[in-house]
């Protein structure tokens, strides 16, 4: 059916000439019930929503792809969401927001290296080249007891120095 040029289609058992039901179909509909339906095949919808309402629930939830997690894409992302952290100190930066990097054993900075390459393959870092004058929080290995190991950075030192939000998301 998606090779075929034609729009029309003959839906029933048309070999007996019993009941023949004409229809047309727009290619672009067809293109995108498939694209919605390789994109939703995982999902699990609820038995007890109406027809119209899985229907509207398929279509959104198909519209919002770019922001869901996927194979291509493990974090998902929105775009047009950056910010800026305004600092409320000027250059120089104090000491405690330019650290030395953490001495490491030889087996943190593979795995430091194994975890930075993961994250510039998702765009979420970019490397800083020397011109920019960006001091950045030296990345440290923790490593737990079963060999697994995560990336974090120690923010602290350069929360001490951010302007708070205005309207920060609440306590509950």
């Amino acid at each position: 059916m998606e090779s075929c040029s034609s729009t029309h289609f003959i839906l029933g058992k048309d070999y007996l000439i019993i009941q023949i039901t004409v229809i047309k179909v727009s290619p672009v509909s067809l293109e995108l019930e498939k694209s919605k339906s390789e994109q939703l095949n995982e999902a699990e919808i609820s038995l007890h929503l109406t027809d119209k309402q899985e229907s509207e629930l398929s279509t959104l939830l198909y519209d919002q792809t770019e922001s869901s997690a996927s194979d291509k894409d493990q974090l998902g992302g929105i775009v047009g969401n950056e910010f800026d952290i305004i600092l409320n100190i000027e250059r120089p930066y104090p000491p405690l927001l330019r650290r030395p990097e953490y001495p490491e054993s030889p087996k943190s900075i593979e795995s430091l290296e194994i975890h930075i390459k993961e994250l510039l393959d998702l765009g979420l870092i970019r490397k800083v080249g020397q011109t920019e004058e960006v001091e950045i929080t030296t990345p440290v290995i923790v490593e737990w007891h079963n060999e697994k190991s995560r990336m974090v950075g120690g923010f602290r030192a350069l929360n001490t120095y951010t302007v708070p939000d205005r309207y920060p998301i609440p306590k509950i």
